[in-house]
């Protein structure tokens, strides 16, 4: 079957026209499910210490209940999956933001550890399906040219969300049902915000609402711009795929379709096994465990959100014009080789007051690369990588890709610790990095500058490679 978007299709004058405010808005509003993940994952590690004393439970039920969350993330990313599709992209969002709302007040008023659990599995699925559909609803209503720094903003929300959740933490002061429950301030905002953007006009295209997709690229681009080019093409890879049998989660078993899922969701388990969770969750835990004073483990802590934050801004600046790819496969080494002589600092013994200053500079190193490389590329790579049909599905899969590990790694982690070591753990997430370098250095093609259609026409066409889109350049400047 032919595809209306292949070696002819010239994205450099696609790029979707200007940036504007009401994208801009869209962006930013969709973002705050991204900073409730980030806090809500983040306040659990210092609540937890007034949970256990006001609840008198051990660790098994301190581990359920920061678990709870994850394991609700994996079904709200399935389920929201199928969401999307039959309410839209900015329908799902709305329920999101009701559930999150639901799940925050009912973990700030849970009477007891059973009721907290079953809380945080309520927010886990808000979340889960937050990442799911924010990064989709944003990449389907942004310029091209805008596109990964628009999509990114849900990314830097998860770092504020960190950051605030580790300094809440780290002051000890607030009560835990305080600290909890004032997530739902933002979520309510979101909900009432949510209710005055615009759809997203591939999925209004696709749901037969002709005059609606018009009105919402009109609202998101520049005033008195000619949206029709724009509307045509989307809309012809819409009729197209209406016809075809590619759709959904069967559509995601396509052969045509299988690298952008292996691309999809190896990228988004790296981004988990780089080890990040590792410092972000345990960081205080592991560093107590080995002498640091508590108070010196929570200022760390708090050192290593603020690195989170500033490095993931920059590359939100950087991102569109170094590349996707490149970005990732420049800071990978820089995350391993962190890790490594972590690991030899506690291999070694090395690890006592007068190397203090070192663990913590190599300990923000490596936030500072991970961070600002492929953390960046999780949930933007699910928002663009897929076919119109699959979009939702593979988000889907791949945002449950990314929970999933979360959630092994979370369950995992302290034991691996005790039976190998904490130097030799560092050393096991080095070789993660290493092998995921590989596997992105072979795999993973470099989407920056390419429209959503332009993405997918080359990936039916089976030039879904590095080397493929490598070539581009030169062929585009051969077709002038």
């Amino acid at each position: 079957m032919a595809h209306p978007h292949g070696k002819k299709h010239d994205t450099s004058t696609d790029d979707g026209g200007g940036l504007t405010g009401a994208v801009v808005v869209v962006a930013l509003v969709s973002a705050i499910s991204g900073l409730l993940y980030g806090y809500d994952t983040g306040i659990i590690s210092g609540a937890l210490l007034q949970i256990g004393d006001e609840f008198e439970i051990g660790n098994g039920w301190e581990q359920l209940i920061a678990a709870s969350i994850l394991a609700g993330a994996v079904v709200g990313a399935l389920t929201c999956s199928r969401l999307s599709e039959r309410r839209g992209r900015r329908g799902t969002l709305l329920v999101v933001a009701v559930v999150f709302v639901v799940g925050t007040l009912g973990a700030a008023f849970a009477p007891n550890p059973e009721l907290l659990s079953l809380a945080r599995l309520v927010l886990g699925f808000a979340v889960g399906g937050a990442t799911q559909t924010a990064p989709v609803y944003v990449a389907e209503l942004a310029p091209t040219k805008y596109r990964g720094r628009l999509v990114l903003f849900f990314q830097i929300a998860i770092g504020v969300g960190i950051l605030t959740a580790t300094i809440v933490g780290a002051s000890e002061a607030v009560d835990w049902r305080v600290s909890i429950g004032a997530a739902a301030v933002p979520a309510a905002i979101m909900l009432v915000l949510m209710l005055r953007l615009p759809e997203s006009p591939r999925w209004l295209l696709k749901s037969d609402q002709q005059d609606r997709a018009r009105q919402s690229l009109e609202r998101v681009r520049p005033r008195g711009a000619d949206v029709a080019g724009e509307l045509h093409e989307i809309d012809a890879l819409v009729r197209e795929e209406s016809s075809a049998g590619t759709r959904g989660w069967r559509g995601l078993r396509e052969a045509w379709v299988r690298p952008a899922l292996v691309v999809g969701c190896g990228l988004a388990i790296a981004t988990q096994l780089s080890g990040i969770e590792m410092i972000v969750y345990y960081s205080p835990t592991i560093l107590t465990d080995n002498g640091f004073a508590d108070s010196t483990a929570l200022q760390v802590s708090v050192g290593l959100g603020a690195t989170y934050l500033i490095t993931q801004l920059i590359g939100l600046a950087i991102i569109d014009r170094v590349g996707r790819r490149r970005l990732t496969l420049i800071t990978l080494p820089g995350a391993a080789l962190a890790l490594i002589v972590l690991g030899t600092f506690f291999v070694t013994g090395n690890d006592g007051k007068e190397q203090v200053p070192y663990i913590i500079a190599t300990l923000i190193a490596f936030m500072a690369f991970t961070a600002g490389g492929i953390q960046l590329m999780g949930w933007l790579t699910g928002s663009e990588i897929y076919p119109l049909a699959t979009r939702s599905a593979g988000a889907a899969a791949q945002s449950a890709s990314l929970w999933g590990t979360n959630l092994l790694i979370t369950l995992t982690l302290l034991s691996i610790i005790d039976t190998i070591g904490t130097g030799q753990t560092f050393w096991l997430y080095a070789a993660f990095n290493v092998l995921a370098f590989v596997f992105l250095y072979k795999r993973m093609p470099e989407l920056t500058g390419h429209s959503l259609e332009e993405i997918e026409g080359r990936l039916h066409e089976g030039r879904f490679r590095p080397a493929d889109f490598a070539k581009e350049p030169a062929e585009r400047a051969a077709s002038r």
